[in-house]
């Protein structure tokens, strides 16, 4: 009786220390057991595109030709605005049926080689129309006389390749010599009484502004 007494004891000692670890142990695991995350909860997103932030600013700067008379011009080959951009600019007039009258004049002035081999110039070229202005006989006797011809169409002519913001207001020298006061904005430019009527046309070594009148030095 006496062995079972004291083997009842320590049974009953042993069971009293099992409970704390046991405690313990599902403690331990309620501290580490990861909380489930809910199905219907979306992860969240960028909604912006990384092209979205990289897109580059418009400069504001006109690149494209402008002007109504831009229209007139043949939409391909010769003539054409993307013939024209592959020539230099006395090459380029005279392959434009729009500027066949001074095409004449700067073959009879002798200053084609003179404007295909400048580099980087503005010209302002008056059309067939503007020349129509001027009474025949006058027109006639101007592309008789050299010397005031030449003057006449290097009044057109200014260095460097002026963009549109360029004209906004201001005198610009010319090969000739003398000074064109230019103003406008937007799509509409004066050269002195001119208008210019298309604009911005590239050629290889020129930009071309299409004008209604043509130019005469003081």
């Amino acid at each position: 009786m006496k062995q079972k007494s004291l083997l009842a004891s320590a049974l009953t000692v042993l069971a009293l220390t099992a409970v704390p670890a046991a405690q313990a142990v599902a403690a331990d695991a309620r501290i580490f057991s990861p909380t489930p995350i809910p199905t219907d909860t979306a992860l969240p997103t960028d909604s912006a595109s990384p092209t979205d932030s990289m897109s580059p600013e418009p400069s504001g700067m006109m690149t494209e030709p402008f002007g109504p008379g831009c229209a007139s011009l043949p939409a391909s080959g010769e003539g054409s605005l993307s013939e024209m951009a592959s020539q230099p600019v006395a090459t380029a007039a005279a392959s434009n049926p729009a500027l066949s009258t001074l095409a004449q004049a700067i073959e009879q002035a002798g200053l084609t080689e003179t404007l295909n081999s400048a580099k980087d110039i503005t010209v302002f070229a008056p059309t067939n129309d503007a020349f129509a202005k001027i009474p025949k006989d006058a027109l006639d006797k101007l592309l008789a006389d050299k010397a005031q011809l030449t003057k006449v169409l290097t009044y057109h002519v200014v260095e460097g390749k002026k963009a549109p913001e360029d004209l906004s207001s201001g005198d610009l020298t010319t090969m000739q010599g003398g000074t064109l006061n230019v103003t406008g904005s937007g799509e509409d430019f004066t050269v002195n009484d001119a208008k210019v009527v298309c604009g911005n046309i590239q050629t290889s070594n020129a930009v071309v502004y299409l004008i209604d009148t043509v130019l005469m030095p003081k």
